[in-house]
């Protein structure tokens, strides 16, 4: 039972009686109902407890009745009802002057109607009113099942649930950024005491409670959930309604393709990017939807950042989002501003041109990946487009990442993280059929081919790490870990074997080409 003093009176045959002191005390809490019979029952009272008497074991001692009020008040009870007609036929003056200074509600019971009248009808009452909660609350449950099990909602997420359930709410981010809030709070008020433990918890803000309620994934808390303005006295039933709400938001937060934690302005554009580079919008209309809601990072050069995960489903999405969070909170790569948007196609990030290399690049995102701490034996894998200066140029970037990503998983070749400019002469020269490969590799290499095999491995090994340190001997000496004049005495037979001059540009190209075409027919 959870009336207050002044809905009870409110029920019949309760409505026949009398409120006769300590009306500023109408709105305790009625939790039960008890009646006298035993001296020592003040020991027994509970919190929240009506007790009704005939004042048998109080008529002939006004101190026994005041000493019995004042145990009352101090224990919680809700009210005393005092049947009038049997043992007083009124109630002392004084005792009335002592509720009305405690503010404690003393009732004068009509004779005509027994306890259990008065009891019944009470209890009657509280049964026809949880009845009609559970049947809302069932009603709520149904609608939250159809939003949760509709596949393309047409609505807000965070005002949905605030509708269905019926209750204001705010979202605060797991950084403490109120990311919603529709309730009278302000964000002084919500975010009192933060940060928070992980836990469902009550607050109090002014004169209104609330029930706060963390937003989990697995064992990582990505927000928080604020009910306001809810009943002190909450039925556990109603609890797990909100406690429902909580989980559904935190699915849908976890498994949808929408960020509701990013400022509204992002999340509007990267749901238009999304569009964009699914064929449904221009990159023009794209372009001005990106003035209006002032996110700059197509007006000035930009480049594509595409990432995908090995695994799939639900556990796909989930490490797609973790991927964003690294993204956003790394050092350098969360100051760019970026816009990140989950796609079929992975992870996709539009972020402003860095002025860092390729290989500066790589080293940043697998710093995420390190950050990830994956246990599962496989890293993620990235690709980045070139550098694109018109928003006109994005759809040719989302192709640049797209084909990086199909060749270096079907090549398994490049690590992990892969730029366009890796992949572009490999593009160009697949064209080239294999026989004529072949053929090129050997006219270039028939002066050391015909050598011992262990003496034509070491030497093209020296070879290739020469060309790929850019001709430096010193950078090749120590990637081979031998001296400086080790390495440049190879350098200099190489040259005479193949009859190449390693200052000149073209034969430099030659010989790069060579070992691009070997590593083209390992592939193959």
């Amino acid at each position: 039972m959870h009336l207050t003093v002044e809905e009870a009176l409110s029920i019949y045959p309760l409505s026949e009686a009398k409120l006769i002191a300590g009306a500023k005390g109408k709105h305790r809490i009625v939790k039960s109902i008890n009646v006298m019979d035993a001296p020592d029952i003040s020991d027994w009272i509970k919190e929240g407890e009506m007790l009704l008497t005939t004042a048998y074991l109080i008529k002939d001692s006004l101190e026994d009745a005041s000493a019995l009020l004042q145990t009352l008040n101090r224990r919680g009870s809700s009210a005393l009802g005092i049947k009038l007609g049997r043992f007083w036929d009124t109630v002392p003056q004084e005792l009335i002057a002592e509720a009305e200074t405690l503010n404690f509600p003393l009732i004068e019971l009509p004779f005509q109607f027994t306890f259990s009248d008065q009891m019944n009808g009470l209890f009657r009452a509280e049964l026809s009113r949880s009845t009609s909660v559970l049947q809302s609350i069932l009603e709520k449950q149904r609608k939250l099942m159809r939003f949760a099990l509709r596949s393309g909602r047409g609505r807000p997420l965070f005002e949905s649930v605030s509708e269905v359930i019926g209750y204001k709410l705010a979202v605060v981010s797991s950084r403490g950024d109120i990311v919603y809030n529709n309730s009278e709070m302000n964000s002084s008020q919500l975010l009192e005491g933060w940060p928070w433990q992980n836990r469902n918890q009550r607050f109090r803000a002014g004169d209104r409670t609330g029930l706060r309620l963390p937003l989990m994934q697995g064992e990582k808390c990505t927000g928080f959930l604020l009910y306001c303005s809810i009943d002190p006295l909450l039925l556990p039933v109603e609890e797990s309604l909100f406690i429902q709400g909580a989980e559904l938001i935190s699915y849908h937060i976890h498994s949808g393709y929408e960020d509701y934690f990013e400022p509204a302005e992002h999340r509007e554009f990267s749901g238009l990017l999304r569009r964009c580079l699914s064929g449904g919008l221009s990159s023009t209309e794209l372009s001005q939807a990106a003035l209006r809601l002032e996110v700059k990072l197509l007006h000035s050069p930009f480049q594509l950042l595409l990432t995908e995960t090995a695994v799939a489903g639900e556990e796909r999405q989930g490490e797609l989002l973790r991927l964003k969070e690294e993204y956003a909170e790394h050092p350098v790569l969360g100051k760019l501003n970026s816009i990140h948007v989950i796609m079929d196609e992975g992870l996709v990030s539009l972020l402003p041109s860095t002025g860092h290399s390729p290989e500066q690049l790589r080293e940043l995102i697998h710093e995420c990946f390190q950050g990830l701490k994956l246990d599962n034996g496989y890293y993620p894998r990235a690709a980045f487009s070139t550098v694109k200066v018109k928003p006109e140029g994005l759809k040719e970037a989302f192709a640049e990442v797209k084909e990086c990503m199909s060749i270096a998983r079907h090549w398994g070749a490049y690590g992990n993280v892969v730029h366009y400019r890796q992949l572009e002469l490999d593009l160009l020269l697949g064209q080239i059929p294999p026989e004529l490969m072949k053929k090129y590799i050997h006219g270039n290499l028939r002066g050391l081919l015909s050598r011992e095999p262990e003496y034509v491995k070491e030497m093209l090994h020296t070879l290739e790490v020469y060309l790929d340190n850019d001709g430096h001997v010193n950078e090749t000496a120590k990637k081979l870990f031998i001296h400086r004049n080790t390495a440049t005495y190879r350098i200099e037979k190489l040259s005479e074997l193949l009859d190449v001059d390693f200052k000149k540009i073209n034969d430099l190209m030659r010989l790069k080409l060579v070992f691009v075409f070997r590593k083209m027919l390992e592939r193959e």
